[in-house]
């Protein structure tokens, strides 16, 4: 008999629920609900552009319809049987912390609070809390380095402490009111298991580690008297947040009566730890050691993972060195670029006023451009630099343009300033003993653009691989589902017999083209000029070559 398992994947715009056999991964049914608050859900404040917050409303209505509607469809394939599902997996965006009662309700579903974004989700890239950012890192190099040293040297306003005490500062009703926070990938999983009280919820190693500078080896959370440092308050919420966090090893619980009968489900499912949406699609992507799995969206995180047998170093500038946090027994590496795909919809529906087909002409007029050739040179800091800087203070650069630039060249600069970004996190992960072997990608961008996968070949110099699979995110939350079963219930022993059975990589395999990589090699020498310079890096460097070596390269003779 097969058996089945669902994968709920919240995104920044959307939900989609996916149901996949537990034999081969291959996918029975989907099915996306689109949140309705907000621009393409996501609140927004016209007056602060770094303002990003959602509706937890959104969220719930989100989990019941997306999942009665492909349970829905996947009725109407031959031999499935909701009796025959065995499991539920969760991830989500992060670090997306929201404001609780004491009943587990977000604030924002009480009427008083239903209209104030400081009540809401603060969505993954909500950067209003910078200047808390800042301080938490100055306060921690002086008096709790150790902190600092497995999140890449420097705490980001992305991040769970970075937003909740700038709701203190800015909002403090709003503060005073919740009774505690939880993140996104921790609060879908509790509601699905009924938990109606926040110290109840049991809370994921992924998001504790990489996003609130939680470790075992200093006995979970901050201190309290270094929280003390950034407010007494934050003091006393620690109190009412956890001591303990898990890895995906460990259940988040099991589907509770009230949402079994609204989800169609029998009562009693295992329901996996939940975990932010880039490391369960690495997960489902088939990372492993010596695989770099990139998932590329409207941002990117890039993911890896090494033994915990195995010494290693901490990294300057990425997003954390946390056991467990993507594979159990292993450390989990995160890095990721703020803004990607993000860039590419600025540029073609902003400034461009544009659409889909305009993002297919300009992608079909790119790829006529040979590298070098329109003399242009962009930075991808459009929404702040994620690693290595780690500074949301950082802004887009676009560098060479003339009378006689056109959208197109533009267009593929943009594609190349993403490939440049991602090529300084390869670099900066290998300079410090991370072993990257295989570079699988994975998401819409990597499906549908081959010629930002072959850019990106030719930048790095390695080869790109594409999963075969279209939703590694929630396939990933669903293969954790999958071993939190177990095989008994016709699931899998671990995630490297999830892996080996459920995952898969396209055919198609981008390999860097020497010409083209040999061009790439001096213009990532000049990304990298202007990226040490502007990220106060170098303050002795000389920009005034930049320019006049672009203009060099552009008249050089084409492949």
């Amino acid at each position: 008999m097969p058996s089945y398992v669902i994968g709920i994947d919240y995104g920044t715009n959307s939900v989609r629920t996916l149901i996949v056999d537990c034999a081969d991964g291959g996918e029975i049914a989907t099915a996306t609900y689109d949140y309705p608050t907000g621009h393409q859900g996501v609140v927004l404040d016209p007056s602060d552009h770094h303002l990003a917050r959602q509706h937890p409303a959104d969220y719930l209505a989100g989990l019941e319809q997306s999942v009665t509607a492909a349970l829905a469809a996947a009725d109407q394939q031959t031999g499935f049987s909701t009796d025959r599902v065995i499991g539920i997996g969760v991830d989500t965006t992060g670090s997306t912390p929201l404001p609780v009662d004491a009943a587990n309700v977000p604030l924002a579903l009480h009427e008083r609070w239903a209209r104030e974004p400081a009540a809401m989700a603060w969505l993954w890239k909500d950067h209003t809390a910078a200047a808390e950012a800042a301080r938490i890192t100055a306060l921690a190099a002086q008096h709790r380095p150790r902190y600092l040293a497995r999140i890449g040297g420097t705490y980001s306003s992305e991040w769970f402490w970075s937003k909740i005490w700038h709701c203190l500062k800015t909002a403090p009703e709003v503060f005073a009111a919740a009774h505690s926070w939880v993140e996104l990938a921790d609060f879908i999983p509790a509601v699905l298991a009924g938990v109606q009280d926040p110290a109840a919820i049991r809370r994921g190693v992924c998001a504790a580690g990489h996003k609130a500078m939680y470790s075992d080896a200093w006995e979970g959370l901050p201190d309290a008297d270094f929280l003390r440092l950034l407010d007494r308050r934050l003091a006393d919420l620690r109190e009412r947040l956890y001591d303990r966090a898990y890895d995906a090893s460990v259940p988040a619980g099991s589907l509770c009566e009230p949402w079994a009968r609204k989800l169609g489900l029998p009562a009693g499912l295992p329901i996996a730890m939940g975990a932010f949406d880039a490391h369960y699609g690495a997960v489902g992507s088939g990372v492993a050691e010596g695989v770099l799995v990139k998932i590329i969206g409207t941002s990117t995180c890039d993911c890896t993972v090494s033994p915990l047998s195995r010494e290693l170093a901490d990294v300057p500038g990425i997003c954390g060195i946390v056991e467990g946090s993507i594979l159990p027994e292993h450390y989990g590496l995160e890095a990721g670029q703020s803004a990607v795909g993000d860039i590419f919809r600025w540029f073609v529906e902003v400034v461009c006023a544009g659409d889909a087909a305009l993002h297919a002409e300009l992608t079909t007029a790119a790829e006529r451009l040979q590298p070098g050739q329109s003399g242009l040179l962009a930075l991808d800091w459009n929404n702040g630099n994620r690693t290595i800087l780690v500074d949301p203070a950082l802004s887009g650069l676009l560098l060479g343009q003339t009378l006689y630039t056109t959208r197109a060249e533009i267009y593929r600069a943009l594609i190349e300033a993403t490939a440049y970004g991602a090529r300084a996190i390869i670099d900066r992960l290998r300079e410090y003993g991370v072993s990257i072997d295989r570079v699988i990608c994975c998401g819409g961008i990597a499906e549908k653009n081959p010629l930002l996968m072959q850019i990106y070949a030719d930048v790095t110099g390695c080869a790109m691989q594409v999963s075969a699979r279209a939703e590694t995110c929630a396939l990933g939350a669903a293969m954790a589902a999958a071993v939190i079963a177990g095989p008994e219930s016709g699931g899998h022993a671990d995630f490297a017999a999830a892996q080996q059975a459920m995952t898969a990589i396209a055919a198609e395999e981008y390999t860097p083209r020497p010409a083209a990589q040999a061009v790439y090699e001096k213009l990532y020498g000049l990304y990298r000029t202007l990226h040490d310079a502007f990220g106060g890096v170098d303050t002795a460097v000389d920009l005034s070559r930049v320019m006049k070596d672009l203009i060099a390269l552009k008249e050089a003779p084409s492949l």
